[in-house]
């Protein structure tokens, strides 16, 4: 069943297009990634669907009934643009956002405790917003997003300006919520994230809808004819080869893309009589990052030329 849907969003900005007619559905139960390139209409989607940007057509509908403040009350949203009061301090922020959306109280208290000492900064629940970090101003904006028990989670590039070990306790967050029942939506320029948290994706380039559906759908179908490749050795032989359809060097991976699934042997022999140590060979496997690189991969593409892809699970 879907619960969410977004139904032919149109936004004009000064006679451009930033998004074009996008619909798509969130599964319940699920983590959704809205991916694309900076500028691809993501943020202006995500601010649509808030009530942020009024479409000049379109709607978001919840259970088929076009959201309202009803809505707005059910969502933690966190911002691309992080914003929070520099002379407060902590605690009274945390606190602050939670009353905003109706939630007070020792219980509230407790877990705002919880969240600090999670991300390691309960020392710092009687400091100023101004004198922490960036990286820490962002972990409070994620703990103020999510501190009032939303059902739905709207985060815009979350992972922005976090170091790794902060950006891997978010993304088990974000994964812990999700089996509490949440639904998430999060939004993101980098593939590698989407792949390993997103049950469902919908790829957004130019303003316009080119991919969506189940990730495992996506990938099961955009992996035939494709090998992945980790090697040592000179591979430049492959270029122009009869058999090679194409070649991307992703850096510690190689994407072998051959003109007919039945030349995966022949691909592997190649390798081989020309004395190429093979440490991995992952035939009809493709990386989200393919994928995309492949659809949207040209800066020169006409967005009203390509054709959408939807897989629906």
């Amino acid at each position: 069943m879907n619960l969410l849907e977004v139904r032919n969003l149109v936004k004009n900005f000064n006679g451009i297009r930033a998004v074009d007619n996008v619909s798509f559905k969130v599964p319940e139960g699920s983590v959704f990634g809205l991916i694309g390139r900076n500028g691809a209409g993501k943020t202006t989607t995500i601010r649509m669907m808030m009530n942020i940007y009024l479409p000049d057509s379109g709607e978001v509908v919840l259970g088929g009934v076009k959201v309202g403040q009803e809505f707005k009350n059910k969502v933690g949203y966190l911002p691309e643009e992080r914003g929070l009061y520099k002379k407060m301090k902590v605690m009274e922020t945390l606190l602050y956002f939670a009353e905003l959306k109706g939630v007070t109280g020792r219980q509230v208290s407790k877990k705002a405790e919880w969240y600090l000492k999670r991300f390691d900064l309960l020392d710092r629940r009687l400091s100023k917003m101004e004198d922490l970090s960036k990286g820490n101003q962002q972990k409070l904006q994620f703990i103020t997003t999510i501190l009032h028990d939303p059902e739905f989670i709207i985060l815009d590039e979350p992972f922005s300006g976090l170091d790794p070990v902060n950006t891997n306790l978010l993304k088990d967050i974000i994964l812990e919520l999700k089996q509490q029942g949440k639904i998430i939506i999060f939004s993101t320029h980098l593939m590698d994230f989407a792949e390993k948290m997103c049950d469902h994706i919908v790829m957004i380039d130019h303003g316009k809808v080119v991919l969506e559906g189940k990730l495992s759908d996506i990938k099961q179908k955009h992996a035939q004819k494709n090998i992945s490749l980790t090697y040592e050795g000179d591979i430049s032989f492959l270029n122009g080869n009869q058999i090679v359809e194409k070649i991307e060097n992703f850096g510690n991976t190689t994407g072998i893309r051959l003109k007919d699934a039945s030349h995966t042997q022949q691909l592997l022999k190649l390798l081989v009589d020309n004395n190429i140590i093979v440490k991995k060979f992952d035939a009809n496997d493709i990386s989200l990052q393919e994928i995309f690189i492949e659809l949207v991969g040209n800066e020169d593409t006409n967005a009203s030329s390509v054709k959408k892809e939807v897989l629906y699970a």
